[in-house]
């Protein structure tokens, strides 16, 4: 296997306005939070790239605010949202509960796992900001895929996939806890 061949998987970050989308892959990717962070990929007038957004997708990740209750009951409109677009049925869904680093909690643990469990998701609770279970719910989400057979070999027969991991210090322990495979 050549290990310098990358693998390049697609994958969704879902969810309501304001949830924290944007905070977490730049969390992930960069290390960085930026609280004055403009959201724009999820008004209105970008609704029109819906189909092509979703198509080919291996991964969602579908986020809700966990001091927002409504951007939690709107979970299953997202859902329907996947399942009318989404061009595969082996595609690998995390729900993740972000800004759990606030004190108004209006979404306790036990209902964001109960949703999961009910719709066959991976689940962890997370926060953008303190960076707690944010590498953790990438690399679960990587790691299912590369575990679920069709989802990525087709178009990657003989490639290896590299995970890197940051240093020692930031991340280190980043699941403590938070990681619940189902």
């Amino acid at each position: 296997m050549d290990e310098d061949v990358l693998t390049t998987l697609k994958i969704l970050i879902i969810g309501e306005s304001g949830v924290g989308k944007s905070s977490l892959l730049l969390r992930f990717t960069d290390d960085t939070f930026d609280p004055e962070l403009a959201d724009t990929a999820g008004q209105e007038r970008f609704r029109t790239l819906t189909p092509s957004y979703y198509r080919g997708a291996q991964g969602v990740i579908l986020v809700y605010d966990v001091t927002r209750r409504d951007t939690f009951v709107k979970l299953d409109n997202w859902l329907n949202e996947l399942e009318t677009y989404c061009t595969r049925n082996d595609i690998v869904n995390m729900l993740v509960g972000n800004k759990i680093d606030k004190e108004n909690r209006e979404v306790d643990r036990n209902e964001g796992l109960k949703f999961a469990r009910k719709h066959s998701m991976l689940f962890i609770e997370a926060s953008a900001k303190t960076c707690d279970g944010v590498q953790c719910a990438f690399e679960e989400l990587v790691e299912k895929i590369i575990q679920t057979p069709g989802l990525w070999e087709s178009e990657t027969q003989n490639k290896g996939v590299k995970l890197s991991h940051r240093e020692e210090g930031h991340g280190a322990g980043a699941c403590s806890g938070y990681c619940s495979v189902l």
